[in-house]
């Protein structure tokens, strides 16, 4: 495992690919692939890449995996809706 590494950095470095480059192809990369292994499920990916799940969620929006879809839709669908509104006192 070690060997394969170790010629990945030395393609990276020889390919004249920078530090921030390489970073975000390998968390994409991994992102993606423990999403999959995962079946989808960001808290058991999350745990299985050693991240929380607030910032799986921020890398996939970051890096644009997953299926776009995002948590509370419905939270922001009652704002446009105009919400609840409050009993005024009677006076």
């Amino acid at each position: 495992m070690n060997e394969k590494f170790e010629g990945l950095v030395e393609h990276l470095v020889r390919g004249n690919i920078f530090l921030p480059e390489a970073i975000e192809i390998l968390e994409r990369s991994m992102i993606q692939r423990a999403i999959e292994d995962c079946g989808g499920n960001q808290c058991a990916a999350s745990k299985q890449l050693g991240i929380h799940r607030n910032t799986l969620q921020r890398k996939i929006v970051q890096y644009g995996l997953g299926n776009g879809r995002r948590r509370g839709g419905r939270k922001q669908a009652a704002r446009e809706a105009g919400g609840r509104r409050r009993k005024s006192s009677a006076a």
